[in-house]
């Protein structure tokens, strides 16, 4: 292996973040050809034993293998670095599209664009169901967990918390019950560094937010107290924790729409970096009751919140990385949560798919179950032609979800006019 300058390394890191399009996958994959094959900084081993540890945690795991090759690179200064180039191109352009978005989002040539968009959504969930699906179900028990936590957030409405939690005690508990094989013995790195880790960074995130509660700005704190929660859940990447967002978003804060959460999750596809920055654009859409000023504010806000707790895990993780491995009852409950996630993502490829072919969707309690029924007259034809047309280009001609969504755009704003 070699060691990089610090200049080196973050000419390299910046690299990556303008070009961290396409989601988790290419993400990975791009952070792969250049830490481990073209520069060699970490090795394979290094490299696949931090992403299984990152998958352990909240939060996006390709932002948070980057800030862990910083910091073995150079230190808690070069896992900021790495951390920060993976975030603020993305999280720029999503600033930029939220702005245009809340000023333009209601003119017709934008629905046009935004129809086609939509439409493409739909087949991108769905393919990050089936590579999720095809990686995490691999016994009748994780099929079992994963239609379980499909049923609880889609006809029971349990809280996507509540169901993490049960699918890691389900996981950790089949690990409990298979014979253990023999693993080398690892030190375990000292507590007193973590726990001063954690103290720091745990007050470098609670800084806004103390900050808001002494301005008394009730608004803006309620924001930055929902996406720290939020930061804490996010296991299983953007795509998992959407249900739940939107569920709380729209449904208990009634800071944005439906369609607006959807349009929202067009733009952050478009964007490099994390797919969790949607968050990003939740925030802007939810202070922007307060005006301009308190939009910029509150996305800021979103964006702290999110991200910082990514520094506090993996500053105060890193050292265990080489250890957790060891642990089989930690790579169950990883188990159990991957499985769950399925059901989870299940559950928003149906939401997503309902809410854009048509028109009309209402709630409707049938006994203990609480489903989100369609009204069939309402069918919009043309999203489906769109959407048939984006999993053409995506699922078969395996096109980039960059260029698709720019085809799409048009697409819709084409036919629209039609």
């Amino acid at each position: 292996m070699s060691q990089p300058s610090f200049s080196d390394a973050s000419r390299v890191f910046a690299k990556i973040g303008l070009l961290s399009f396409g989601g988790p996958a290419a993400q990975m994959a791009l952070m792969h050809r250049e830490l481990v094959q073209e520069n060699d900084w970490i090795t394979e081993e290094q490299y696949l034993s931090a992403l299984s540890f990152c998958m352990l945690l909240p939060g996006p795991e390709a932002m948070q293998v980057a800030t862990y090759t910083g910091w073995k690179l150079h230190g808690v200064r070069g896992g900021l670095m790495a951390g920060l180039w993976f975030v603020l191109p993305g999280a720029a352009v999503i600033m930029a599209l939220a702005a245009l978005y809340v000023g333009f989002g209601d003119v017709p040539i934008a629905q046009a664009l935004f129809l086609g968009i939509k439409a493409a959504v739909v087949i991108i969930v769905l393919e990050a169901l089936m590579k999720i699906a095809k990686r995490a179900l691999g016994s009748r028990r994780m099929w079992g967990v994963a239609g379980a936590a499909f049923v609880g957030i889609f006809a029971l409405g349990l809280p996507y918390p509540v169901i993490i939690l049960i699918a890691a005690l389900i996981g950790t508990a089949t690990a409990w019950s298979t014979p253990r094989p023999d693993l080398p013995e690892i030190a375990r790195p000292q507590l007193s560094s973590l726990l001063r880790t954690t103290v720091i960074w745990g007050a470098i995130w609670a800084l806004p937010l103390v900050i808001l509660w002494l301005l008394n700005a009730e608004a803006l704190l309620e924001i930055g107290v929902f996406f720290s929660k939020l930061a804490v859940v996010t296991f299983g990447g953007a795509y998992a924790v959407l249900a739940y967002m939107t569920q709380e978003a729209v449904n208990t804060h009634g800071w944005l729409t439906t369609e607006q959460m959807i349009d929202g999750l067009g733009l952050a596809e478009t964007t490099p970096g994390p797919l969790i920055l949607v968050t990003q654009y939740v925030g802007f859409i939810a202070g922007y009751a307060g005006g301009w000023g308190a939009a910029v504010i509150a996305a800021c806000l979103t964006l702290w919140v999110t991200f910082v707790p990514c520094f506090l895990w993996i500053f105060a993780g890193a050292p265990y990385i080489e250890f957790i491995p060891t642990r089989p009852r930690l790579r169950g409950a990883l188990t159990g949560i991957t499985a769950a996630v399925v059901g989870v993502v299940l559950n928003l490829s149906v939401w997503f798919a309902l809410h854009v072919f048509f028109d009309t969707v209402t709630q409707t309690t049938i006994g203990p179950l609480s489903l989100p029924l369609p009204d069939v007259t309402t069918l919009n034809v043309v999203a489906v032609i769109l959407s048939c047309i984006a999993g053409y280009l995506i699922l078969l001609r395996k096109i980039s979800i960059v260029w698709v969504l720019g085809i799409m755009a048009i697409l819709g704003a084409a036919i629209s006019s039609i």
